[in-house]
């Protein structure tokens, strides 16, 4: 029996790769996991009320494209949040995390050809892994543009050939980034979307860690493409509250962008997509409404930026992020490193270079390690002493 060819050479995904790495080896200490971005964050109690208060939701199929409430509670966040209007009916759609809507996303919006020849998707490297599947599954031709310390841990589009820009059909950006932490300034989102605006290719911004930051809001995609009149349908941004509101469980989350957009996304979603129970989307539209609970929880994450900046203090090459909730720390091997760690000391952390794919010989991952700054504060400081005197003396 075939199997699809464009399959064929996939990597195995990066948590079972770190298994196979580790497993096999007995942790030499009080075992602390830091690889997933699982937020371990209290979320609020109120949740749990507004659910069972909304219970009978359950016995109903939920509307696919989300509730009027709810993504009515998403466009007021989005107004309070970027200051861009958008219509809840025709410029919002829920998504069951936003994983889902990063991948329909390319199923809906990328084109057979551009320009007569096979599109282009533009992925930063290191990425979350879904950018590089959609990009497969539509038959494009995923091209990796490194985001090291050079680019500034972002990928520096400028760079990039005419005859790649003239068959790019979408750019996928994350900002904060997963898993540098870089902030894309207001400056690199214009000149991004002008490029886009000249090339006529989308742009796909993930802003799912835009709630966790050091002091000031990253500047959101959208913001910056309405104040330069670009195209409604240029800019295509995602957003949850797995992060936000320590919610991963939920699997709430949305897509917004321009009309003709969305509504592609709904009619693929009305036949593909698996809706948020009713219950659900009552409880997401009640955390889209509260700023409370993530002010307190961005001070959780504030405090954890100081311990890392103190640990890693005079350590070379140590990068302070921005935000997010990751530390991406320098190594000789990322993979060394991550069974050193895990055999002397019981941290369990991810091996930079699955996060990226190798291109001409070099992966930009290969000389990193990621860490989750998750754990409650004492916790993590203890955690951090113990990695930092394994693998820095």
């Amino acid at each position: 029996m075939d199997y699809p060819e464009r399959f064929s050479n996939l990597p195995p995904y990066a948590f079972p790769r770190l298994r196979a790495l580790l497993d096999d080896h007995a942790p030499g200490g009080e075992v602390v996991h830091m690889t997933i971005g699982e937020p371990k964050h209290t979320f609020p109690e109120w949740v749990t009320r507004v659910i069972v208060e909304n219970a009978a939701g359950f016995n109903n199929y939920p509307p696919n494209e989300g509730t009027p409430e709810l993504r009515g509670a998403i466009a007021d966040w989005m107004g309070r949040r970027y200051g861009v209007p958008v219509d809840p009916e025709t410029q919002v759609m829920t998504l069951n995390g936003t994983r889902e809507g990063l991948y329909n996303a390319a199923m809906a919006l990328c084109p057979e050809t551009k320009n007569g020849q096979k599109p282009v998707v533009l992925i930063p490297n290191p990425f979350y892994q879904v950018y590089m599947i959609a990009a497969i599954s539509v038959g494009a031709e995923p091209v990796f543009l490194p985001a090291t310390a050079a680019t500034g841990h972002l990928p520096d589009f400028s760079a990039l050939s005419e005859e790649v820009l003239n068959r790019t059909a979408i750019a996928y950006v994350c900002s904060p980034a997963n898993p540098q932490g870089a902030v894309a300034s207001r400056e690199y989102w214009a000149d991004l979307i002008a490029l886009a605006e000249k090339y006529d290719f989308r742009i796909f911004a993930d802003e799912c860690y835009s709630e966790i930051y050091r002091d000031t809001p990253p500047p959101g995609a959208l913001t910056v493409a309405r104040d330069m009149g670009a195209d409604p349908e240029r800019v295509t941004l995602f957003n949850s509250l797995s992060k936000r509101s320590n919610l991963p469980g939920l699997r709430a989350g949305f897509v917004a962008g321009g009309p003709g957009s969305v509504a592609r996304m709904k009619t693929l979603r009305a036949y593909s997509g698996a809706p948020i129970p009713g219950p659900l989307q009552a409880a997401a539209a009640a955390v889209w409404a509260d700023e409370a609970h993530v002010v307190e929880n961005r001070a959780l994450y504030q405090a954890k930026y100081l311990v890392a900046d103190e640990v890693f203090a005079g350590v070379q090459g140590y990068m302070p992020p921005e935000a997010g909730f990751f530390l991406w720390l320098p190594v000789d091997d990322g993979e060394d490193a991550a069974k050193k760690l895990w055999q002397d000391t019981g941290l369990r952390v991810l091996p930079g270079a699955y996060l990226a794919r190798e291109v001409d010989g070099f992966n930009p991952g290969k000389g990193f390690i990621r860490v989750a700054m998750v754990a409650p504060e004492d916790q993590l400081r203890e955690a951090l002493w113990r990695l930092r005197d394994c693998l820095y003396g």
